[in-house]
């Protein structure tokens, strides 16, 4: 065999090593800024089986002064149960809200009201609200020097998926959850049953519906 075909042979699977890592670099908040390359098509699927593996593990509540334990791990995401440290930068900070109206929601650390879109599915995740959707309900994004702190939600319940547009997005027991665009201050909760498919996500993922 002439050393020419050899170098093609070899030249095969190292090309194909850098399309992946192509993809895993440039999918789902990566260093390209979340734009999926049509090239890498292929390598974004091995990319989101990558980002959905996850890692469980045993929690203990810290002691005093001594910050969160990791209590899983999704692809490259973090996520604690608890609340973020003081000083902690770039958190996704979950907390549980209670409405007279509503019981118990999940809002962010700013106190802003988080939603679910029945149109969506859990089991797979997948998000069907895109282009004007998204502009009026905002998907709650993590990006790679994100982690994510948990305090009255199970982090196990907590996730996310990519995005078509390559973006990762926060989910509570498989749901997608968004904000809405109309809430203004924290406590607003002006989403809550519009279309009749939109509500406050409760704690373990399900609909927080009015009593």
């Amino acid at each position: 065999m002439s050393s020419a075909k050899r170098f093609q042979r070899a030249a095969v699977p190292v090309a194909a090593t850098a399309v992946v890592l192509a993809g895993l670099l440039s999918a789902c908040g990566g260093d390209k800024g979340g734009q999926p390359e049509p090239a890498a098509a292929p390598a974004s699927q091995v990319a989101s089986q990558v980002a959905s593996s996850t890692t469980t593990t045993a929690v203990l509540a810290p002691a005093a002064g001594q910050a969160p334990a990791v209590a899983k791990t999704q692809g490259w995401l973090k996520i604690y149960g608890g609340a973020a440290p003081a000083g902690t930068a770039n958190a996704v900070q979950f907390n549980v809200t209670s409405n007279p109206s509503v019981g118990q929601y999940v809002s962010d650390g700013s106190g802003r009201s988080l939603y679910r879109f029945d149109k969506d599915t859990a089991k797979p995740s997948v998000s069907n609200c895109a282009g004007q959707c998204a502009v009026t309900w905002p998907p709650l994004t993590v990006a790679r020097d994100q982690s994510v702190y948990a305090s009255g939600v199970d982090p196990q319940l907590v996730g996310f998926i990519e995005r078509a547009d390559g973006t990762c997005q926060i989910t509570i027991g498989g749901w997608p959850v968004y904000y809405f665009s109309k809430d203004q201050k924290p406590g607003d909760l002006l989403g809550q049953g519009v279309g009749g498919t939109w509500f406050a996500v409760a704690p373990n993922g399900g609909k927080a519906l009015s009593k």
